[in-house]
């Protein structure tokens, strides 16, 4: 369900819940919830089939396929409130569901791209949704209300929960209708799932307050037992249990990366069985345009860094395009370096690290071996390099003998993520 409206804040930590009060609150939250104005258009960043240039050929950007606004609720108590007992009180609530901030493989929002993809969900959905790693479980799950009548009520905690999945827009060349080529904005590689959610609510709801359809108090009311008095009676101050589908939430997790650097966790990359590759005979350089400095295989295992071609070289500059495929333009390869017989890699613990430096491995078949390559228009040896499991894309900090080539989600804006294909 897609949502313009903007979150309210409905309650504080003291309010006096009074028969006008109530009306003045439901009056309140019915405003908040009526349709707002459309979101406002992203001028920002680039759309599919802008024209882009050979610097963007290393750059990613973000862009939202589907979205989805559920209305939850995130801590919970129901509490009877009997003749005598009303006035202030502080309840301690349980937690109903624990909503994390995340972006496909990012569970802390540490990259440039899952920032700028929760950005982009905010204009999506036309609200203010946490753009840095939260979680809902860091909140107090205490709740202070003066209650003024005597009855039933749900004291709660909610937001409103975002998900949905994302795409990446790449820079790679397009054959025009009149068959010349154009760089242009691209749906590459890289999707993946999106969870967020909006600042938090507290309030109390009895089972006779009207309230509207979908809003974060309707669902505190539908978790309110509202049968009998006499049932409600015996369970004073009691929780009520959670619903089947928030059970479902509970026992959902994501699996936590094991920490590391790519240099101390090289031999996780894989030095196994070598796999049978299918190459092409071309050798080729992937050199920075114009200069001396390419891509050499490491003869440790520090990881592939900028080198000078010379005759000391052993052919760890040379690399070969392995198992390739072809679709929508786009080229699919594992690189083989000659040198040492290995292909580059990413090491599995750092598959969600911003900067983790690329390495090379025994070849096998494995997601984190295969890279994407975006190309100039023909007659161009210029292309974009990104690996296939993490979806970031190669470049260097600086230009220099010696240099890490590393991943960087969104990949370097400044170019320095462009190189050239060089036959040798």
């Amino acid at each position: 369900m897609r949502s313009t409206g903007h979150v309210s804040r409905i309650g504080r930590s003291l309010m006096a819940v009074t028969a006008t009060a109530a009306a003045w609150a439901v009056t309140a939250v019915s405003l908040a919830a009526s349709p707002a104005a459309a979101a406002p258009t992203d001028t920002t960043t680039p759309q599919l089939g802008d024209t882009c240039t050979a610097a963007d050929l290393g750059t990613r950007h973000p862009y939202i396929k589907t979205s989805e606004v559920s209305p939850t609720i995130t801590h919970f108590k129901g509490w009877y409130v009997t003749e005598g007992t009303t006035g202030n009180q502080t309840i301690d609530t349980t937690t109903e569901t624990t909503i994390s901030v995340s972006v496909g493989l990012d569970d802390k929002v540490e990259s440039s791209f899952s920032a700028e993809t929760l950005g982009k969900v905010g204009v999506t959905v036309g609200l203010n949704v946490k753009v840095d790693y939260s979680s809902t479980s860091s909140v107090s799950n205490s709740v202070t209300w003066d209650f003024h009548q005597p009855g039933y009520y749900g004291v709660y905690k909610g937001t409103k929960k975002v998900t949905g999945t994302y795409g990446s827009l790449n820079c790679n060349r397009v054959q025009q209708d009149d068959g010349s080529w154009a760089l242009e904005w691209i749906e590459g590689s890289g999707s993946g799932s999106f969870t967020t959610f909006t600042t938090l609510e507290e309030g109390a709801v009895r089972c006779q307050d009207s309230v509207p359809a979908g809003s974060i108090m309707a669902r505190a009311q539908d978790l309110l037992d509202c049968g009998p008095a006499a049932v409600k009676a015996r369970h004073a101050a009691g929780a009520v249990a959670p619903t089947a589908e928030q059970e479902r939430d509970r026992l959902v997790q994501r699996p936590a990366l094991t920490s590391g650097t790519s240099t101390e966790q090289s031999g996780a990359a894989g030095r196994g069985v070598q796999a049978a590759l299918d190459c092409e005979e071309a050798v080729y350089k992937i050199a920075v345009p114009g200069k001396p400095l390419s891509w050499g295989a490491p003869l440790l295992d520090d990881g592939v860094r900028l080198r000078p071609s010379t005759v000391f070289s052993a052919h760890l500059d040379h690399w070969r395009l392995c198992n390739v495929t072809e679709h929508n333009g786009v080229l699919e390869a594992s690189l083989w370096n000659w040198g040492n017989g290995e292909c580059a890699t990413i090491a599995e613990p750092d598959a969600a690290t911003e900067r983790a430096v690329l390495l090379t491995a025994a070849c096998a078949e494995d997601d984190l071996q295969r890279f994407y390559i975006y190309r100039d228009v023909p007659g161009s040896s210029k292309i974009g390099v990104q690996n296939k499991y993490t979806g970031f894309m190669t470049g260097y900090d600086r230009y220099a003998d010696g240099e890490f080539i590393r991943q960087y989600s969104s990949g370097r804006q400044d170019g320095s993520g462009t190189y050239a294909l060089v036959g040798v």
